[in-house]
């Protein structure tokens, strides 16, 4: 019995950790469930500049994600209805109404210039095997966005849950050039639905919010809902409606439902009532206002963690700027190998090093004689000669030589230079390159996500005085 006691509490401990790191549970450096981070990678490796199948993606997914095509499918829906990093073609379903995706035969999608931008640097991904050990899958994606602070998210897990509310992409730009400037940040969320919004709970992520539906009084007779609020529909909106109308707490004589792209919900007033009387019966009785609660819960160094949204944003400015900083000392090695080949080539050539193999014998005195005619120029070198620098310069063929332009070399050399220096000039001061890169964002992309849910001072219903 102890035995069995034992081995249950081991494999329910493993368990529940599974759950809580590799399922429920975001990670808080790229902001993604493993489910995410799967088909993002996907995506990035079948990326031709061309849309694809949507069922083609899932299948490709399922070589790293051991749960099914089910969980992929409705996993890619949700993310490419955020509109941050997968463009859809097709039927994605409706946020508003909350119909279903088509089928995934019949819709496509690519990955946005935006993720392409900033989620992705091969280089730079640390990798491990996947489930069946066949293909390799990233531990997480290189991100230079607050992706978990963009997106929200929900999750259960065992023993704990998580939500994240989302908020403006161009609001948290700009709260990480404060951070970077040593300014105080605020940030409040910001839903897709729109909606009207009082922030005075939040209390950075660890509080509630209120958001109510924007209505607006179209006539005597008639108001309109034209925005409804995060994890409504226009289903649930109207029902809750009919629900306080039987009840006679919401004086309406009919609905009319002309949702399309844009929610539109046209409620007839009964006879002898205003809208100064309908619309606080709305927000004090149905789901035209809801509240709704953050819990920021995310995984951090493979454990769960509690922060708010200002400890958040402060981790990911500053990974935000070792990430940057690890790209230019990247590239700036790249620039370095190759200023280091062309000033090897350039000896090898100019100073005639090559007539030195013409007298030697064997594949080994080849190499020496390179090794004895190159080492004369040391002083010239970018860094030390090693063994495949030689062979290098041995595969050079003699047509090569022979039309081998000076002038072009040293005016590469120069170019690589320049190169070197300009990033060694950001490497610097990476404080004012981390601004002016995010700065950059903003000027491109911030069109795209203006704030769409109206922040306000909400004054409560007394329902008690409308039930009186």
């Amino acid at each position: 019995m102890a035995h069995l006691e034992s081995l249950m509490q081991r494999n329910f401990l493993e368990y529940s950790s599974y759950f809580v790191l590799d399922r429920a549970i975001p990670e808080l450096r790229d902001g993604l469930k493993p489910v995410q981070r799967r088909i993002l990678h996907t995506l990035f490796s079948m990326s031709d500049g061309r849309f694809h199948k949507v069922a083609n993606v899932i299948g490709e997914t399922m070589k790293l994600h051991p749960h099914g095509d089910a969980s992929i499918g409705d996993a890619l829906v949700v993310l490419a209805n955020k509109d941050y990093f997968i463009e859809k073609q097709g039927n994605f379903g409706n946020l508003a109404t909350g119909h279903r995706a088509a089928a995934a035969r019949y819709i496509e999608c690519r990955l946005t210039d935006l993720a392409l931008e900033t989620l992705f640097h091969k280089s730079l991904t640390e990798f491990v095997p996947s489930y069946d050990g066949r293909s390799p899958e990233p531990v997480r994606l290189p991100a230079k966005l607050p992706v978990i602070l963009m997106l929200g998210t929900e999750g259960i897990a065992v023993g704990m849950a998580t939500k994240l509310l989302p908020h403006n992409l161009t609001e948290l730009w700009e709260a990480q050039i404060a951070v970077l400037e040593g300014k105080p940040a605020e940030l409040f969320p910001d839903f897709p639905q729109g909606g009207l919004m009082d922030v005075d709970a939040y209390e950075d992520g660890r509080g509630k919010v209120e958001v109510r539906a924007r209505v607006n009084v179209r006539d005597k007779k008639h108001v309109v809902i034209s925005e409804i609020p995060y994890g409504t529909t226009t289903e649930s909106v109207i029902a809750s409606i009919e629900a306080a109308a039987q009840k006679g707490r919401v004086k309406v004589s009919s609905i009319d439902d002309f949702t399309t792209d844009h929610v539109e919900i046209d409620l007839t007033l009964a006879r002898g009532v205003t809208a100064k009387e309908v619309v606080p019966q709305l927000y004090a009785y149905t789901d035209c206002s809801v509240s709704i609660s953050s819990n920021v819960t995310v995984i951090d160094n493979r454990k769960p963690v509690q922060l708010t949204v200002t400890e958040i944003i402060n981790v990911l400015t500053e990974q935000l700027k070792l990430q940057l900083k690890a790209e230019l000392e990247f590239d700036r090695e790249q620039l370095l190998d190759k200023q280091h080949w062309l000033t090897l080539e350039q000896i090898f050539v100019e100073k005639r090093v090559y007539k030195r193999i013409e007298e030697a014998k064997t594949e080994e005195s080849v190499r020496s004689e390179v090794m004895k005619g190159m080492a004369k120029y040391k002083k010239l070198f970018v860094r030390p000669m090693v063994e495949e620098d030689v062979k290098r310069l041995l595969e050079i063929r003699i047509r090569r030589i022979s039309a081998y332009d000076i002038e072009k070399n040293r005016r590469d050399i120069l170019e690589v230079e320049k190169k070197i220096a300009a990033l060694d000039k950001k490497l610097r001061n990476m404080k004012k390159t981390t601004i002016l890169y995010v700065k950059a964002l903003i000027e491109k992309y911030s069109d795209r996500f203006p704030r769409r849910t109206e922040i306000t001072r909400i004054k409560a219903v007394d329902k008690k005085a409308k039930d009186i």
